[in-house]
């Protein structure tokens, strides 16, 4: 018996290394197939265990589309050819805390698990990314993460418990194979100053595929309800991917969302937030050693980390009483609460892409989208997201000072605006010019039909 696999791009354009996830109804035990496509060339096809049983096996593979495909389904690989690519292989990690580090055929990175410290080297997620076609490293120091998420619990209201810092993840496997990697991360996340965000755990699953210039998220967490920036929040999270350059550099320059970019500029609740940590490092006398460590680290204000900003005010750093850290926090949140819907802070529509460091903060808010990038001119590297539902705002920094660089879900004064559950796809390659393309093909899946011959 023969299966035909019949591929079809819906958008009828060109797609490389695409995944695709059939199913044939028999039972086939065999981890690896080969199929031969028209031209004989021979994909390599991963078995599923999950949706597999004793009626069915589910199967994935990556392919070259130019808007259709065919292939044929032939013998089981029993070895692994040396010299076959792209397939997915493991490297020697550099962090302590490392998981596993894959060359994907498209990607060098490298997912830990975490270290509970507090600190932007403790984080878990991707915390070394470089595309193989460049070499070009987002994350070279290892002190920031791509797929962290924070809000509600990040914010103001809560004391800042911030889930990547202070929290390690177990990392289940569900999927390993030369075509596909699929790891689960499960959490429990510190209590904070809300009760009815206290108890609260989350999973996070990562997809990454053999030679694709994409991976995929997906984030699940404990039901809740808060109100945070005076709104009613329900199962709504912020998800933030960093990445840095350097002190007076940035890896990407430029944001746009699909559609045409609805944004604010300037970020009112930093700016309280640093006058307060000023004010805080002045005045407080205790003495304390976490208190003095703040005190130098954060003498020059305008290059320091993000991370410096808001650790003073976290319930779960303890360097302030809770009663304090609530008195200090109201202040900054009356303040920033009046300062983000003043008239002087104007919406502005365009079409064009914003350069964020050239505005007030380095810093914008933009409105709903569930289809943007952030790029740089010069090189043309591009990382696009694409989420199945929208996101109600966002906030992008690019801070030259420090070279951070920030894509998050949330809007003003740490509001979450993605909703739980969501799927994730990230793309990253020179896709400047494109990426509204690469945006609709990551938003656009394959039609995969199966056939008996």
């Amino acid at each position: 018996m023969t299966y035909r696999i019949r591929i079809e791009d819906p958008l009828n354009g060109a797609r490389v290394r695409e995944p695709i996830v059939f199913t044939v109804n028999a039972a086939i035990d065999a981890p690896l197939l080969w199929a031969k496509t028209d031209d004989g060339e021979k994909i390599l096809c991963q078995r599923l265990n999950q949706g597999s049983n004793a009626l069915q096996t589910r199967f994935v593979a990556t392919v070259d589309v130019n808007q259709t495909a065919t292939l044929d389904l032939a013998e089981a690989c029993e070895t692994l050819p040396a010299d076959i690519a792209p397939v997915i292989s493991e490297k020697q990690g550099r962090e302590t805390d490392c998981f596993v580090r894959l060359d994907t055929g498209a990607f060098d990175l490298e997912l830990c698990s975490g270290k509970a410290e507090g600190l932007g080297s403790s984080k878990w997620g991707l915390r070394h990314f470089r595309a193989l076609s460049d070499g070009f490293e987002l994350l070279p120091s290892g002190n920031n993460a791509i797929g962290g998420f924070y809000g509600p619990f990040f914010t103001p209201e809560n004391g800042l418990i911030n889930p990547p810092e202070h929290t390690m993840v177990e990392i289940e496997i569900i999927e390993k194979g030369p075509v596909m990697h699929h790891y689960r991360m499960h959490g429990q996340i510190p209590d904070g100053l809300l009760d009815e965000l206290k108890g609260k755990s989350f999973s996070i699953d990562w997809t990454f595929y053999a030679g694709t210039p994409f991976f995929e998220r997906r984030y699940d967490v404990t039901p809740f309800q808060t109100v945070i920036n005076g709104r009613s929040v329900t199962n709504k999270i912020t998800v933030g991917d960093e990445f840095e350059g350097g002190k007076g550099k940035l890896v990407f320059d430029r944001f746009a969302a699909y559609g045409g970019t609805r944004y604010r500029a300037g970020d009112p609740y930093a700016g309280e937030l640093v006058d307060m940590v000023a004010d805080t490092v002045r005045t407080v006398k205790s003495g304390s050693a976490k208190l003095e460590e703040f005190r130098a680290e954060l003498a020059d204000m305008e290059s320091a980390h993000w991370d410096l900003y808001w650790r003073l005010f976290c319930a779960w750093e303890g360097v302030l009483s809770d009663d304090e850290i609530r008195d200090r926090l109201a202040q900054v949140c009356a303040s920033a609460h009046v300062k983000a819907d003043l008239n002087d802070r104007e919406w502005i529509i365009t079409d064009e892409p914003v350069d964020v460091s050239a505005l007030p903060h380095e810093t914008i808010f933009p409105g709903p989208a569930n289809k943007t990038v952030e790029f740089d001119q010069e090189s043309g590297r591009a990382m696009v997201w694409w989420t199945s539902k929208a996101s109600g705002a966002f906030q992008i920094v690019q801070r030259k000072q420090s070279g951070w660089v920030n894509w998050g879900s949330n809007g003003e004064n740490e509001c979450p605006e993605l909703p739980v559950g969501v799927d994730i796809k990230t793309a990253y390659g020179p896709f400047a010019e494109r990426w509204m393309q690469i945006a609709d093909q990551l938003e656009t899946a394959l039609n995969v039909s199966v056939e008996v011959l």
